[in-house]
């Protein structure tokens, strides 16, 4: 079943609530200051079942007073019924409403004409008149105006089809993104706790779901879920909800917070977005302060214009948003601005960079990249956001600046991979950098590791660590530039050392003499090796080359470090862990020191560190003072 949110605009007093009593059978109006006063204050809710599609009813309060509880509620209308009382016409909150509707993006409607019992034909005509002239030009232009009295019920039969249609007409909600629920009210139910309300305007949710309370970040459990009145396992994108959540107190939930998938959005307090001033507005000069709201959210903002000083009535310009309070918006996102004072609608706009950086106004770079956010070029987007995030673009990181499901994002970067205009500098979290700067850091690697082998001949290969600083990289992109240089064959990684493939050391004739007496004096010592510098000063070559010559011996692990200055020839260890096996096999799994020596014949002074060497090859286990063959 299609669920399409419908919601009513219009003056006080000019029928709205009564309209959707009639249509639906439910009055809106709950508190009862609303039903005592015969207005609505705050934000009204009904359904309505038309075959295929399941309406529910927005019905938001007309008086100026309460434009705010209207704009809560406004945010996620999909169509709207513009309400006009046949016997005033068109009304100053008449046309705030709908200028709210249109700077919020509603593209479908119906024009309402109640209180038609109360009119001659003339009179309705006019009304009819007055209405085309305030909707021509807009998204209301040719709309259907149904003339309707909720009284007698006269029409309301031709404004549930023209309902029908235009809902069958909705381009509805997107189910296939990641759950969103704009607070619009919180308050307790007995035996179940804390329940909010919303309109789900994106993705799905089911009952025992995580879910993240923003701005605040809380990880809450969905203990259950109502919509149209009823217990439901899941809801989605469309439908009026209500949650009953577990993990928090009713004192912490208000509106204007916001319920979203786990784990993906970031709140934020500045935006970068597209502004539009309505015509009836006073000129607006950058930095003024004006009251923002979004979804269910209000709070101040200083609007900061990035191409101009000024924006006249009717214009619109690219502008960052500065908030006093941290908010949950993403590109796409449509808000309202007011006048700080007066407190009157003055125009609105659409989220373009939801996690801007604070750049300066008339920076080169900013306008063309709110371009490529307002046109969706998505392959675009991410080749300029790769070029400005300093550690490189983070998949994560991506979609919470996007709002792009994962696989979206995902098949965008392996395009841009594919056509090399991006590397992958990392596989977990995937991260992304510019091709170019990564051919850039190659090239500084491949400099760096012909400097190193020309100044330590001796030694098989620079470390990872060393060679970053000396390419003064970014961990990132040199992890990519790496990776990319070894797919190329141009170098090689062996451990934590880097040298150039097919590298071979050059030993002089004293070097190689030196090699081979390192190795016969290990080799004939067996576990009673001798002092490792004692063997270091009988070479035929100095301290420094003795040391780099025993480095390749271990990196090419024919000597095996035990400890520091405690080295044994590869074939002493082998014969070590045999040792430990047949011993295993004649004296079971518990091996004391004492045992260990007399198997080896060495001293305690090798027996500890050897022991310790097998602890850590995963040979032995510590337990108390003995050791457990493994």
């Amino acid at each position: 079943m299609k669920h399409i949110i419908v919601g009513t605009a219009g003056h006080i007093d000019h029928g709205k609530s009564s309209l959707v009593a009639a249509l639906t059978g439910t009055h809106p109006d709950r508190l009862e200051e609303e039903k005592r006063r015969g207005i609505t204050i705050d934000l009204g809710f009904a359904f309505l079942d038309l075959g295929e599609v399941r309406i529910g009813f927005v019905d938001v309060p007309g008086h100026e007073r309460f434009v705010r509880n209207m704009l809560a509620g406004a945010g996620g209308i999909d169509l709207v019924l513009l309400v006009v009382a046949a016997d005033e016409s068109v009304k100053p909150q008449t046309r705030e409403h709908f200028d709210i509707c249109r700077l919020l993006g509603i593209s479908t409607g119906i024009i309402v004409l109640t209180k038609s019992d109360l009119v001659d034909a003339d009179t309705a005509g006019l009304a009819n008149l007055e209405v085309e002239d305030l909707v021509r030009g807009s998204f209301l232009e040719g709309a259907p105006i149904v003339e309707v009295s909720s009284k007698t019920g006269a029409g309301l039969d031709a404004l549930r089809d023209a309902l029908r249609e235009a809902a069958e007409r909705s381009p509805g909600k997107d189910a296939r993104g990641y759950f969103r629920l704009p607070v619009d009210r919180a308050f307790v139910m007995k035996g179940f706790g804390p329940v909010v309300t919303g309109t789900l305007v994106s993705g799905s949710i089911r009952a025992e779901d995580e879910v993240e309370l923003f701005p605040a970040r809380r990880r809450l459990r969905v203990r259950g879920l109502h919509s149209g009145g009823a217990a439901v396992d899941h809801a989605v994108a469309g439908q009026r909800t209500a949650v009953n959540l577990a993990g928090v107190e009713l004192d912490e939930l208000h509106r204007g917070m916001e319920l979203a998938a786990r784990g993906i959005f970031q709140p934020t307090t500045r935006l970068d977005a597209r502004i539009e001033l309505l015509r009836s507005a006073p000129a607006l000069k950058s930095r003024s302060r004006v009251h923002f709201h979004h979804g269910t959210a209000e709070m101040i903002a200083e609007v900061i214009l990035l191409d101009r000083e000024k924006l006249e009535p009717g214009g619109s310009a690219f502008a960052q948003l500065r908030l006093t309070e941290p908010v949950l918006a993403l590109p796409g996102d449509r808000f309202i601005l007011r006048r700080f004072s007066p407190v009157t609608t003055v125009g609105g706009g659409t989220v373009l960079d939801p996690l801007a950086s604070g750049h300066r106004r008339k920076d080169a770079r900013v306008i063309p990249l709110l371009g490529m956010f307002e046109r969706n070029e998505r392959e675009a987007i991410v080749e300029s956001l790769a070029a400005s995030e300093l550690r490189g673009l983070a998949l994560p990181r991506l979609i919470a600046r996007t709002g792009w499901i994962e696989q979206d994002a995902r098949d965008v970067i392996a395009k841009l991979t594919r056509a090399r205009t991006l590397v992958i500098a990392q596989e977990e979290p995937l991260t992304v950098v510019p091709t170019a700067i990564v051919v850039e850091c190659a090239n500084r690697i491949r400099a760096a590791v012909e400097e190193f082998h020309r100044t330590n001949r001796l030694t098989s290969g620079i470390a990872k660590e060393d060679l970053r600083g000396r390419t003064k990289s970014r961990p990132e992109v040199f992890r990519g530039a790496l990776a990319e240089l070894v797919a190329a064959r141009a170098v090689t990684v062996s451990g934590d050392l880097v040298q150039k493939s097919g590298r071979e050391i050059a030993l002089l004739p004293e070097e190689a003499r030196a090699k081979e007496l390192i190795e016969q004096e290990f080799e004939r010592a067996g576990l009673a090796v001798p002092r490792l510098d004692e063997v270091l000063a009988k070479l035929p070559v100095e301290a420094k080359r003795a040391q780099k010559i025993l480095q390749i011996l271990l990196s090419e692990k024919t000597l095996v470090k035990v400890a520091q200055d405690l080295v044994f020839h590869q074939n002493a260890v082998a014969k070590l862990r045999e040792l430990v096996a047949n011993y295993k096999k004649a004296n079971g799994e518990r091996l004391p020191i004492g045992a260990f020596k007399d198997m080896t014949g060495v001293t305690r002074k090798y027996a500890i560190p050897l022991l310790e060497f097998l602890d850590r090859e995963r040979v032995t286990r510590r337990v108390g003072d003995e050791r457990v063959i493994l």
